[in-house]
């Protein structure tokens, strides 16, 4: 069924106005970690059980904070890649509740688009 509206607007449709669900909830951090090599990587994990890997080159880093990143307001994942002379570094993160789905699709685009040198 199509809804034509009286005036100017837009038409929809009464299916595409139907709820979707949405994955909620932080899932498994393990979906990141398990992404990085000891060949490759350093892993730490500290005394309050935060997680830190870091690229043997140190430029890249990664931090995993279960219970909120401290001094920060629920960040739970840090990812940080620095930049050279040329070209500045980025950061991203996400909050604790951010599913783990979404951290490991964006750790699996970073480690895609790095190569060795």
């Amino acid at each position: 069924m199509t809804v034509v509206p009286a005036g100017p607007g837009f038409s929809t449709t009464i299916e595409a106005l139907r709820l979707r669900e949405w994955q909620l909830g932080p899932g498994q951090p393990t979906l990141v970690t398990d992404q990085f090599s000891a060949d490759d990587f350093h892993v730490i994990v500290d005394d309050r059980a935060d997680v830190h890997v870091s690229s043997k080159d140190g430029r890249f880093y990664l931090g995993w904070f279960p219970n909120g990143r401290p001094g920060t307001d629920g960040e739970g994942w840090a990812i940080a890649v620095t930049g050279t002379a040329e070209v500045p570094g980025y950061r991203l993160s996400f909050d604790t509740e951010t599913p783990a789905d979404i951290v490991a699709a964006a750790i699996a685009r970073v480690l895609e688009t790095s190569r060795r040198v």
